[in-house]
C-alpha cells in the first residue's frame, strides 16, 4: 500500500511548513500551579494565543518545561492557534515535591491534569498531546479520561513486550538525572553517561538466586503468599500492587529497594519480585490484564515509535493489545507509524546522503502533528493508512492495513555447515558448533535499538564483533533478488551450556558486497526465563534445549547481491546486564562453553518474515 505524496511529505519534514496564524508577539505565556488530587501542586506553562477558546496540546514532561528546545515548540504550535499546557511532573522542575518516584504518580497526576485542561475557559473542547519517551508513557494515563481527544505517545508503550534480560547501559545515568532527590544531579543522562562509562563497564554482573529471597521476606507481610509456589507468589504481588493507590505503590517498592524515592533502576530490578514479564512501562498504568487497561481507553491513540528504538517490541505489542481489545470505534481509529530512527535520535544509516528523511529523529514534527490532530479534528482518519512503516534498504514509506503484516510468509532459514544459511532443512547428523562465553569478556554492544551517547545507536557495522571467537555467524549466498523481511524475528535455537543458567544473543544483519554486516536487530534471552509461565528454571548442564529468541521486529530489504547474516552469542554488554553464569551460586562469574546443535533432530533456525518485493 501507497502513501499519499502529501503524507510522506509531512513524515520528512524537519521544520513546519503550516503557516503562523499569529505573530510571535501574539502569544500570551503564563505559568499557574495546578492541584492534584492530594494537594501537590504542578508548575504549568500556558502558551495562550489571542483567540479562545481553542483546541489544546497537553504535555507533561519530566525534562523541564522550559527547555529551549521545547519553547520553540510550544510557541510554533501557538502560533497555529493551539493552546499549549506544559506541566512539570511531581518531584521535577518546579514542581512540588522535594522528591521524584519514577512513573508511580502518573495514573492520578495525568487524570488530573486533563480533567483541570477541560474545564479552562481557553479549551475548545478538543484536547491532544505530543511528546516521546517519559513525555510518551505519561499519555496513557491521560487517555484514560473520557475529555481526551487523541495522544501521539512516541517511542512508548504500555509495557507488555517482554524482556527476559535487565537494561544496563544509562539506566544509572538516566536515574540520577531525572527529577529530584538524593543522589540526582543537575547534569543531563546524556552528559553524565560518559562520565559514568568505567562504573557502567565494571557493573552489571546477573547472578540472581532461581528463588527470589525477597519473596520469602515478604511472606511475613503478606501471609496470603505462605504456601505458593515462585510463581505464584509473584503474581499474587502483582495484583497486589496493581490494587493499590499511587501513593501506596510508591512506598511499596520503597519498602523493598530501601530507596528514599523510586528511581528507573528500582523499577528496572523489581521485574523478578513481581515477574519477569513485568517490565518497566508496565508501572505507568499498572493492571493485572492488559487488554482490560486498553478497553479503558478513551482517546485515539497514534503510536508513532523508530525501527531501533530500545522500546520498539513494546510499542509493536501494545499495538497489537489495542488492535485486539480495544472498544470501537478506538479500534479501527488507532494508527501506528514506524520510522527509521532510534529513540529521539537517527537510527538507520544507509545511504543517508541520498535521503534526508534518515537524517533527523523524526519526533517533536510539528506539521506531521498538526496533520494529525486535523484529520482527528475533522474526522477523516480513514485517509490514513493504518500502519505507515518505513522499509530500509529500499528507503521507502510503505503503508498497511495491519501489524504484522497479513502478507508477510513466515520462512525458516536453517543454520548449516561451515557457517551456511539457507532454507533447506538438515536432512542427516551435523557437528554441532560452539563456543565459550566468558562474563568477564563480554560480547559488547557496538549500536542497534539502544539508548545511548556513548554508543552509537542504530545500523552499526557489525563485522568486527561477529569475528569474535564467542561469535557464531551463519550466511547465506548472495542474494538473486530482493528480498524484503517486514515483521516479527525470532530465532529457535537447540543448545546445550556447561552453566546452570546463561544467556543467547541472536542478531540479523545485511552484509552487503563490501563486507560490512549492517545490524538490523537483535534479541537476548535469558535460559532460566526460557518458559515464563514456569519461571526461573535452571538448566541441567549438558542437556538440549529448544531456545526461542525473541529478535523484536524490523522491515528491510536486502538488495540483491547482498547476504543475510544470524549470529549467535551469549551477551550483548553493556545494553543489557551480563549472566555470571552462577546461577545464584556465589563465586567469581565462570565461562561457559555453548553448543549450537544444527542437525535433523535439532534444525535451529531463524524464522523471517517475507513479503512479495515490489
Amino acid at each position: 500500500m501507497t502513501v499519499s505524496d502529501e503524507l510522506q511529505y509531512v513524515l520528512r519534514s524537519r521544520e513546519p511548513r503550516t503557516p503562523a496564524t499569529f505573530a510571535v508577539a501574539d502569544i500570551t505565556i503564563e505559568t499557574v500551579s495546578v492541584t492534584m488530587r492530594d494537594g501537590v501542586r504542578l508548575a504549568t506553562d500556558l502558551y495562550l494565543p489571542p483567540e479562545s477558546p481553542a483546541p489544546v496540546i497537553a504535555v507533561r514532561t519530566p525534562y523541564g518545561r522550559d527547555a529551549d528546545r521545547l519553547v520553540a515548540v510550544f510557541i510554533a504550535f501557538a502560533r497555529r492557534g493551539y493552546v499549549v499546557a506544559v506541566q512539570d511532573l511531581r518531584g521535577t522542575g518546579d514542581s512540588e515535591p522535594e522528591d521524584h518516584d519514577f512513573y508511580m504518580f502518573e495514573p492520578e497526576d495525568g487524570y488530573d491534569f486533563v480533567e483541570w485542561v477541560s474545564v479552562q475557559g481557553w479549551c475548545d473542547g478538543f484536547i491532544g498531546s505530543v511528546g516521546g519517551s517519559y513525555v510518551g508513557q505519561v499519555q496513557w494515563p491521560m487517555a484514560t479520561h473520557p475529555k481526551m481527544t487523541t495522544i501521539l505517545p512516541e517511542v512508548s508503550g504500555i509495557g507488555v513486550g517482554v524482556k527476559t534480560a535487565s537494561y544496563h547501559m544509562v539506566l544509572n545515568a538516566l536515574a540520577r538525572s531525572i527529577g529530584h532527590g538524593e543522589g540526582k544531579t543537575d547534569i543531563p543522562f546524556w552528559q553524565l553517561e560518559p562520565m559514568m562509562l568505567a562504573e557502567t563497564l565494571s557493573t552489571g554482573l546477573f547472578n540472581e538466586p532461581f528463588d527470589s529471597p525477597s519473596l520469602a521476606e515478604l511472606a511475613e507481610s503478606f501471609p496470603a503468599l505462605k504456601g505458593l509456589s515462585p510463581v505464584e507468589a509473584q503474581a499474587w504481588l502483582w495484583a497486589h500492587y496493581c490494587s493499590l493507590t499511587c501513593a501506596e505503590r510508591a512506598d511499596f517498592i520503597r519498602g523493598v529497594t530501601g530507596s528514599t524515592h523510586v528511581t528507573m533502576v528500582d523499577v528496572e530490578q523489581i521485574g523478578p519480585l513481581l515477574g519477569q514479564g513485568v517490565s518497566i512501562d508496565r508501572h505507568t498504568l499498572p493492571a493485572v490484564d492488559p487488554a482490560r487497561q486498553v478497553a479503558d481507553f478513551q482517546a485515539i491513540p497514534l503510536l508513532r515509535t523508530g525501527w531501533y528504538d530500545w522500546f520498539v517490541n513494546d510499542a509493536l505489542a501494545t499495538w497489537e493489545l489495542l488492535r485486539e481489545h480495544a472498544p470501537e470505534p478506538l479500534r479501527s481509529q488507532a494508527r501506528i507509524v514506524i520510522t527509521p530512527s532510534a529513540h529521539n535520535q537517527p537510527g538507520y544509516k544507509e545511504r543517508m546522503g541520498e535521503h534526508p528523511e534518515l537524517q533527523h529523529n523524526h519526533w517533536s514534527n510539528v506539521d506531521f502533528t498538526l496533520s494529525w490532530y486535523q484529520t482527528v479534528r475533522e474526522g477523516s482518519i480513514d485517509d490514513w493508512p493504518r500502519v505507515i512503516y518505513y522499509l530500509m534498504g529500499a528507503n521507502e514509506w510503505r503503508g498497511a492495513d495491519d501489524w504484522p503484516l497479513p502478507e508477510a510468509v513466515e520462512t525458516r532459514y536453517y543454520l548449516g555447515a561451515d557457517g551456511t544459511l539457507s532454507t533447506a532443512a538438515p536432512l542427516a547428523q551435523q557437528a554441532a558448533d560452539q563456543y565459550v562465553y566468558d562474563p568477564l569478556d563480554p560480547t559488547p554492544t557496538v549500536g542497534g535499538s539502544i539508548v545511548s551517547w556513548v554508543y552509537p545507536p542504530g545500523s552499526v557495522d557489525v563485522s568486527v564483533v561477529q569475528q569474535r571467537d564467542d561469535v557464531l555467524t551463519y550466511t547465506t549466498e548472495p542474494l538473486e533478488h530482493d528480498v524484503d523481511v517486514v515483521g516479527k524475528l525470532g530465532m529457535v535455537l537447540y543448545a546445550s551450556s556447561s552453566a546452570v543458567d546463561t544467556d543467547f544473543v541472536a542478531r540479523l544483519s545485511d552484509v552487503a558486497p563490501d563486507g560490512r554486516a549492517v545490524q538490523l536487530q537483535n534479541g537476548l534471552l535469558r535460559a532460566r526465563y526460557r518458559d515464563l509461565d514456569r519461571g526461573a528454571e535452571p538448566l541441567v548442564p549438558g542437556e538440549i534445549y529448544r531456545l526461542e529468541v525473541d529478535m523484536w521486529a524490523t522491515a528491510n530489504r536486502f538488495r540483491a547481491g547482498h547476504r543475510i547474516r544470524v549470529d549467535i552469542s551469549s551477551a550483548d554488554f553493556p545494553r543489557f546486564d551480563r549472566n555470571t553464569n552462577l546461577g545464584g551460586a556465589s563465586g567469581d562469574p565462570v565461562a561457559a562453553t555453548q553448543i549450537v546443535h544444527r542437525d535433523a533432530a535439532h534444525p535451529s533456525h531463524v524464522v523471517l518474515p517475507i513479503c512479495p518485493a515490489t
